[in-house]
This record gives C-alpha cells, structure tokens and sequence, in this order.
C-alpha cells in the first residue's frame, strides 16, 4: 500500500497550494528533529509528501498513478532531493557546494530553516537592496470629477534620492576602496553543518551592507542612506469613469529605495463625495423626477438635469408613478474604454394632498 502524502500533510485532495504549503510549515515546525519532542523520520515524511504535493506536475501525476508514483521516485526517477527546491524557492536549484554540501538560496519557508539551523532567510540574500516602500493616500473628489476626470494636485513627505550624492551614500569626491571582507562582492559563503549535512549559503557582507565597496567619508546629507525626506509637489490625471473605492497606481511615485534600489509605487485610493442629484450604478446615473397628477394623465415635456446639462424629456399622457425613462449615452464615461452609460429617469406621480371643492367635483365627475 503507497503512503497517503495527503493524510501526512493533513490535508483534503482539494487543498490548494497555499493550504498545502502551511500544513507543510505548521507540522515541520512540529516534527523538526532539532526541535524538543521532534521526530526525524516524520520531518522526512512530510518533506517527501510536500516534494511531491507542493509541485503541480508531481502532483498531478501521483494524483494520477499513486503507488507506481511513489515507486518510480524511490526508484531515482526524480532525482532524489531535487523536489527540495519546491518549498525553498530556488532560482537555479541545488548546485553542489565546497566539502559535499549543498548551495541554495532560501525563498519563502526561510523563517523555517533559518530558526531550525540558525541561519537567516530571505532577508539575508546577498546584495540584494532593499526597495522603496509603497505609499497608500487617499484622495477625495467630487461627483462630476469622478464622471468626467479631473487634475489634482498632491503634496507628499517622502523618501527621495539623495540630491547629493545621488543616490550613492559618499560624500562626493571620498575616497572609494574595494571591501576586503567579500573582495567586492557584496556577498560572503557561509557553511554550516546540519542534519543534511554542509550547506553553503551566501549572506550579505555586514562590512560593506552589499555594497562590495567602501567609502571613506558618507554623504554629509543623507548620511549614507542615499535618500532624504522632502515635500514633493505631484500632478495627477483623475481618468474619466472611476468609481468610488477604486485606485490608481502611480509606479515609481512612492518611496526612493536606499542606494540606488528601486523606487516604492504610489497607490491612491478614490473616494467619491455623493452628489445631491444623482447616483451612481455601475456606468449609469440614476435620478428620480416628481411630475403631477395632471401631467401624468395627459401627458407633458419637461426639463431634466443631466450631468451634461438640462435636457428635455417628453412624458407621454397615462404615465404610471415608477416608470423608468432611458436617457441613451448620458451616463458615465466607461473608464479605460470606449462610449458612455446611460441615465435612468424614475418618473413619481405626486398625488395631491388636498383639493378645493372645485377640484373634487372636477375629479368626481370624470368618475376614474
């Protein structure tokens, strides 16, 4: 009988990846063999099952072959660890390092391992630089501006590259010498013993932050970050069509990544004042419009707002209180597409409250 990866992750046949992959997190947090009360050969179960689970195409064939699946891997017919890069992100796989180790580049179960063997995750991959941060703003406007668009003006306190140095971190003219700590690098191999036996990893060079150089004096105004803090006036172009909650993402507008990374994107996010006159639903503007008793019955043209103006409507006589009038193409633009909405005109009969004689005789004698 073949082994039920399933059942050993925990998990339903259905499970998605990111179920799969937190069954997979949670119980070799549990089982680790480095860990009080872990269990060695569970931790190789479960990494077994999430090799197999955790890559769509073996997955679809154990779902497929089961046991002759499970057969046919044992056998090295997938060659033996090479599943291990399923749950560490590998950009190239594993790649044999110094003294039989392996060489691998720790992807999102980082965290994992770096608690279990005491080395970092992701965050220490070599001279990788930080990117700026996203920025979120609100931004209001009013009905006609989320109809038509419109032309803000912002002003945000944010990172910016460094006007002096560039985006460097030196003091411009200093004194620029290779790291001898990496050689340049920015990075340096580390090797440790585990349970799997050497593994080499590569981790950022603390004397140079990355860099591979070292400058002899930092800039006297950011102070080696490469950016600084300013008020940056921004112009922004409000598209025709956009709705409340909406976004609209600026890229490279949001926060200077420090020493050159890559600049943050700038989110923000709509939010549209209520008109007094219309609502809104989908691309069509919808109103209401009281006629009298006179004008239902016999009919009669009357002047509608619109956001494109007044126009004229025309009631036919015996119109019921409710229906709805289709004033074609004078609703909302459609946003990043072509044509325009429509605006819906609910019709309500205003019944009067109170009527002469005259009137009440006038009605009595229609006998309707």
């Amino acid at each position: 009988m073949g082994k039920d990866y399933y059942k050993i992750l925990g998990i339903g046949k259905s499970a998605s990846v990111e179920e799969i992959k937190k069954a997979f997190r949670t119980k070799a947090h549990q089982f680790h063999p480095d860990k009080l009360g872990g269990d060695e050969a569970k931790f190789k179960e479960l990494n077994e099952a999430y090799q197999v689970l955790g890559d769509a195409k073996k997955r679809s064939q154990y779902d497929q072959f089961g046991s002759t699946f499970e057969h046919a891997r044992s056998q090295g017919g997938f060659q033996g660890f090479e599943g291990f890069r399923d749950f560490s992100g590998f950009a190239n796989g594993f790649s044999q390092g110094q003294g039989g180790g392996f060489q691998f580049d720790f992807g999102d179960l980082g965290d994992l391992f770096g608690e279990a063997f005491g080395f970092g995750g992701s965050s220490k991959r070599s001279g990788r630089r930080s990117r700026g941060r996203d920025i979120e703003v609100s931004l209001s406007i009013d009905f006609m501006e989320a109809v038509f668009g419109a032309e803000k003006e912002l002003k945000l306190n944010k990172s910016v590259v460094c006007s002096k140095c560039r985006g460097q971190g030196a003091e411009p003219g200093s004194k620029v010498e290779t790291c001898r700590s990496c050689n340049g690098a920015g990075a340096v191999n580390r090797v440790q013993r585990t349970i799997l036996g050497n593994i080499q990893t590569r981790a950022t060079c603390d004397t140079c932050g990355g860099e591979g150089k070292i400058h002899s004096q930092k800039c006297s105004r950011c102070y080696g970050s490469g950016v600084t803090r300013e008020v940056v006036a921004l112009s922004v172009k409000i598209p025709a069509g956009i709705d409340n909650g909406q976004a609209i993402r600026l890229s490279g507008q949001g926060e200077a990544g420090e020493r050159g990374a890559a600049t943050g994107d700038l989110y923000l996010k709509i939010k549209v004042t209520p008109s007094r006159d219309f609502s809104r639903e989908g691309d069509n503007i919808v109103s209401t419009l009281e006629i009298g008793f006179k004008q239902a019955a016999l009919g009669d043209k009357i002047e509608v707002a619109t956001v494109d103006g007044p126009v004229t409507l025309k009631i036919p006589e015996g119109t019921q209180s409710g229906k709805v009038f289709i004033l074609r193409d004078r609703g909302v633009p459609k946003l990043n597409a072509r044509g325009r909405g429509d605006h819906l005109v609910t019709v309500i009969v205003k019944t009067p409250a109170r009527l002469s004689r005259q009137q009440r005789k006038i009605l009595e004698d229609l006998d309707i």
